[in-house]
C-alpha cells in the first residue's frame, strides 16, 4: 500500500522542482502503469493520492493536468502572503490591508519584554487564558447572537478547528452532510479521519432541508458541515427563512452541525434581517461554530476559535488536544492584543472595503460572463462558457501565467464536476488582479463562443 505514495512522492517532486509543469498533462493511467512497471489498480491510487494533494486536476475520460500552483506553504509572512509560483496566483486568498504591516507591529512590541515574552512562551490550553475567551467573545458577536465565553476553545487555525470538531463528534466510518460545494481541506480532513461526506443539494437560498432529511433517513447522519454566510467558492449567503428551516430540522432529528464562519466579517450584521448571524443563534445547542484570525488578520500569526455547546467543551477539549492542535501562546497573546486595541476592527472595515474594489475589477473585466458572486466576498465562481472544461481552462490559464482553482476541487461527488473555476482576488495587486482577469476574460472568449454563457 505504501508503494503508491512513493511513486506520488515522486511524481510530487517532479512538479516541485519543474520538470512538470502547471497546465501539463499527465498520461493516462494504463500508459503510466505500464511505463512504471506497476498494476493499472496502483496507477490509480497515484493519481488519487496526487489528487489529494491538490497537485493535479482531472477526471477519467478527460486527462489529468498539473494544477497551476500550490495554495501556499504553511507559515506564510506575517502581514503578506508568500510568492506564488505563477505571476498571478488566484488560487491564493489572503488579504492584506493598506498599511497593515504598521498596524500590526506595535501591538505587538510589548510582547517582546523579556518578562512578557516569558510568559507568552508558555503552552497554552484549549482554553486558552480568561481574557482570550472575553476577547473573541466580543470579536465574534453579532446583533443576533453573543457567545458564552465559558463555550469559547482555541486552535492553531480555522482548518485545526474543523478537524476538532468532527474528530470529536464523527467516529470513523461515520456520515457528514456537506453542501455539494464545499472547503476542500473538509475533503482531505474527513479522508484523514475515515469519514465519509454526504453531497446534500441546495439552491439560491442555501441548503435544502429536505435533502438533509432525506440523506439522514438513507443513513443517520453523524453531524452537518456547512458555511451558511458567504459560502466558499460561490459566496452565496443562506436566507433567514432558510436558516430558520434548517434550525428547525437539526432540532428535530437532534443533529450536531459545523459552522464554518471564516470569511463571515466580510458580510457585515444586521443585514438582510439577520442574515449575516450564525445559524448558532437559533440553535445553539448543537451548534460548532468555527472561525479564525488567518483572514481578518494575516495567515502567519493566525488563532482558530471554537464557539461549542456546554456539554461538549470537555470533549472537544480532549480532541484539540490529542490532535496537536492547540493554539500557541504568543499567538493568543497577540490575538487578544489585537482585539482588545481595536486593531482587527480597523483591519476588518479596511478589508471590506478593499473585498468591494475588487469586486467592482471582476465586473467590470468579465461583465457578460456567468460569474457568481457577492459583492463583499473576497472569491467568485465562474461557470465557464462551452466548450471550456474546468480542467483544460485550468491548464490555459496557467499557460498565461494564471493560477485559478478549477472547480472538481471543491465537488464533494466524483460525478458532480462542475465546468467552473473559482476566482481568489483577495492575494494579488489589483493592477495585477485586472491585468488577470482581463486576460482570463479573452482566453474563455476565443474558445469559450463570446461572451454569452449567461
Amino acid at each position: 500500500m505504501g508503494d503508491y505514495r512513493r511513486i506520488a512522492d515522486l511524481i510530487a517532486d517532479d512538479i516541485a522542482t519543474g520538470r512538470l509543469r502547471p497546465g501539463q498533462r499527465l498520461p493516462p493511467q494504463r500508459a503510466f502503469a505500464r511505463r512504471r512497471g506497476i498494476a493499472p489498480s496502483t496507477a490509480g491510487r497515484v493519481y488519487s493520492e496526487l489528487v489529494r494533494r491538490g497537485l493535479v486536476v482531472g477526471e477519467v475520460g478527460r486527462g489529468t493536468f498539473v494544477r497551476a500552483g500550490p495554495t501556499g506553504p504553511a507559515g506564510q509572512a506575517l502581514a503578506e502572503p508568500g510568492p506564488a509560483d505563477a505571476p498571478v496566483n488566484l488560487e491564493l486568498n489572503y488579504p492584506s490591508a493598506p498599511g497593515q504591516p504598521e498596524l500590526l507591529a506595535p501591538v505587538l512590541a510589548p510582547l517582546l519584554r523579556p518578562d512578557v515574552l516569558a510568559e507568552a512562551l508558555l503552552p497554552a490550553a484549549a482554553t486558552g487564558t480568561p481574557e482570550a475567551r472575553e476577547a473573541a467573545a466580543a470579536l465574534l458577536t453579532t446583533p443576533g447572537w453573543r457567545p458564552a465565553p465559558d463555550r469559547l476553545l482555541f486552535t492553531g487555525n480555522a482548518r485545526q478547528a474543523i478537524a476538532a470538531v468532527l474528530a470529536s463528534l464523527v467516529r470513523p466510518g461515520g456520515r457528514v452532510g456537506v453542501e455539494q460545494l464545499t472547503y476542500p481541506l473538509v475533503k482531505e480532513i474527513a479522508a484523514r479521519l475515515g469519514i465519509t461526506l454526504v453531497p446534500l443539494a441546495g439552491d439560491r437560498a442555501g441548503l435544502l432541508p429536505e435533502a438533509v432529511a432525506a440523506a439522514h433517513r438513507s443513513a443517520p447522519l453523524s453531524a452537518l458541515y456547512l458555511q451558511p454566510t458567504l459560502h466558499n467558492p460561490t459566496s452565496l449567503t443562506t436566507s433567514r427563512t432558510r436558516r430558520l428551516q434548517l434550525a428547525q430540522l437539526v432540532h428535530h432529528l437532534d443533529l450536531p452541525f459545523v459552522e464554518d464562519r471564516i470569511w463571515s466579517f466580510l458580510h457585515g450584521s444586521g443585514e438582510r434581517h439577520g442574515a449575516g448571524d450564525p445559524l448558532a443563534a437559533h440553535a445553539p445547542a448543537l451548534a460548532h461554530v468555527v472561525d479564525g484570525l488567518s483572514k481578518r488578520v494575516a495567515p502567519g500569526l493566525t488563532v482558530g476559535f471554537l464557539v461549542v455547546p456546554p456539554q461538549r467543551v470537555a470533549a472537544v477539549a480532549d480532541a484539540v488536544r490529542s490532535g496537536g492542535w492547540s493554539a500557541a501562546r504568543f499567538a493568543l497573546e497577540a490575538a487578544v492584543r489585537w482585539a482588545s486595541e481595536g486593531t482587527v476592527a480597523r483591519l476588518v472595515e479596511a478589508k471590506r472595503a478593499d473585498a468591494a474594489r475588487r469586486q467592482r475589477i471582476l465586473a467590470e473585466e468579465l461583465a457578460g460572463f456567468a460569474v457568481r458572486s457577492d459583492p463583499r466576498a473576497y472569491f467568485a465562481w465562474w461557470e465557464l462558457p462551452s466548450p471550456w472544461r474546468a480542467d483544460t481552462f485550468t491548464a490555459a490559464a496557467a499557460a498565461h501565467g494564471i493560477a485559478v482553482t478549477p472547480g472538481p476541487a471543491f465537488a464533494v461527488s466524483p460525478g458532480h464536476t462542475p465546468d467552473a473555476v473559482r476566482l481568489g482576488l483577495a492575494s494579488a495587486p489589483e493592477g495585477d488582479l485586472r491585468r488577470a482577469l482581463r486576460t482570463l476574460g479573452r482566453v474563455a472568449a476565443r474558445r469559450g463562443g463570446g461572451r454569452g454563457g449567461g
